[in-house]
């Protein structure tokens, strides 16, 4: 399993960000990523600075941009296996709910937090059920 360091992860992006806005070649992961970063136009003005943010602590309910891309990334993998099973399902319903692959994405990734959330607090495995609950619940099936 891949297990990035925070700094390895937060790497991913500002690597990407400035081989793409270099116009140099993009290999595998960075081509998805950086469709994910072209997508958060408001995180472009902190990926051209890495110097400034890469040690950046997102505290005090502050959003965490690279928190947010990775669960993208997290989303993005799921979505291209159907892992769990249902979740493509399920994404699809929330898109044509919302009219938007984005948005049906963040509803997928608020999803994914509660259930990742709810593995830390009792320190047990993720709950696949409860994670497929909530994205049924969310796209009214």
């Amino acid at each position: 399993m891949f297990a990035p360091s925070r700094d390895q992860a937060r790497d991913l992006f500002f690597d990407t960000w400035r081989k793409y806005r270099a116009g140099l070649p993009l290999e595998g992961l960075e081509r998805l990523v950086v469709g994910l970063l072209t997508e958060h136009p408001e995180y472009h003005e902190l990926l051209d600075q890495p110097d400034r943010h890469k040690q950046a602590n997102y505290e005090g309910g502050r959003v965490n941009p690279f928190l947010h891309l990775s669960l993208h990334l997290a989303v993005e993998e799921q979505l291209s296996i159907d892992q769990p099973i249902g979740v493509r399902a399920a994404c699809a319903q929330l898109e044509a709910r919302h009219g938007s692959a984005h948005d049906a994405k963040h509803e997928v990734m608020t999803c994914l937090i509660e259930a990742l959330r709810d593995a830390q607090v009792r320190n047990g495995a993720f709950d696949t059920v409860a994670y497929l609950r909530c994205l049924t619940k969310r796209a009214g099936s």
